[in-house]
């Protein structure tokens, strides 16, 4: 029998964000005077974030009012999901910020000066995508926008520290400056997921209830750390101490669905993620994620992921640089 590697719901969820492995896309420091509209172009599988460091601006969501960020405030744009970011909520139309000249200091990093003539404000804003499954299952949890309020209690004196050790590498720039004020936004990305978590402990269903519940939480974290096992839905349902039908309806409650669907969409999106980021063939997947031939696994692969794991493998050697900036 399979012992977990931890107990407790927050242990597991420590465990999450200790492990949580982002793939920085592009940075940049944006200085604004009114009148100013940007669109940020939706980019698939990633989180945005803003950073206000000076004056004010709003965010608004395609079909949602707009939400005004302060000196101070983090805002969390996950999915994907394009946005505006405006000088005053009547304020446009908005101009496609990956097509504005800009200063590049590298591919992965820019200064942005736009706008009119009036009052300033002052951004670092970023984009940044998870790899691993864990990462993405999190990310799919997270609310449309994610808002941390600089003046508020729920602004934990980390995020401020970070804001100001940040604020403080772009506003003097020294050598090696890009790579501190990148890898503090990865800092950054993280410390408000946390602060969100534990503004929100207990959801009423979805993938952080599951981890969360005593039963299934060891279960689902059984197969993040062992997905090769030979898992089918007997064995999954003796590590949560229940009977089959009991445990499939719960599982499929928290979770949404069923768990086998779950199992195999978990080992398809870490071979995904193995497929990117090492030299790793489908034949080694296929042996280590539990499948009995190659063609087995690539059917499955191509079923959840809607892509061949050749091509995959094919892109990267084409393209080594795909996850690079979005100008």
């Amino acid at each position: 029998m399979q012992k977990a590697p931890g107990t407790g719901s927050q242990d597991r969820l420590t465990r999450i964000l200790h492990t949580l492995r982002m793939r920085s896309t592009f940075y940049c420091h944006a200085e604004l005077r009114e009148p100013w509209a940007l669109e940020m172009p939706a980019i698939a599988d990633s989180v945005s974030f803003h950073v206000l460091t000076a004056g004010s601006c709003w965010l608004r969501l395609p079909d949602s009012e707009p939400v005004e960020l302060r000196a101070g405030d983090l805002a969390l744009v996950p999915h994907g999901r394009g946005h505006e970011l405006l000088s005053a909520p009547e304020a446009g139309p908005a101009s496609r910020v990956d097509l504005l000249p800009q200063r590049y200091l590298s591919e992965h990093y820019s200064m942005l000066q736009y706008g009119g003539a009036g009052r300033t404000a002052q951004l670092i804003c970023g984009v940044v995508s998870f790899d691993d499954p864990a990462a993405a299952e999190l990310m799919r949890a997270l609310p449309a926008i994610l808002f941390v309020g600089g003046d508020t209690v729920s602004a934990a004196s980390a995020i401020r520290d970070t804001l100001r050790l940040m604020a403080s590498e772009l506003s003097h720039p020294q050598p090696g400056g890009e790579a501190v004020a990148t890898r503090l936004a990865d800092i950054l990305v993280v410390q408000a997921i946390r602060v969100w978590l534990a503004a929100v402990p207990k959801t009423s269903t979805g993938w952080l209830r599951a981890l969360q519940d005593e039963r299934i939480g060891r279960t689902l974290e059984l197969i993040h750390a062992d997905p090769g096992h030979e898992w089918d839905l007997e064995r999954l349902a003796r590590t949560a101490t229940m009977s089959r039908s009991a445990f499939s309806a719960r599982f499929t409650t928290l979770v949404g669905e069923a768990p086998i669907t779950y199992l195999t969409r978990w080992r398809m999106n870490l071979a995904r993620s193995r497929l990117i980021e090492e030299s790793v063939t489908a034949a080694q997947l296929a042996t280590e994620l539990g499948y009995q031939s190659e063609a087995a696994f690539n059917r499955a692969f191509t079923r959840i992921i809607g892509r061949t794991p050749g091509s995959i493998r094919r892109e990267k050697r084409q393209a080594p640089e795909a996850a690079q900036s979005p100008h």
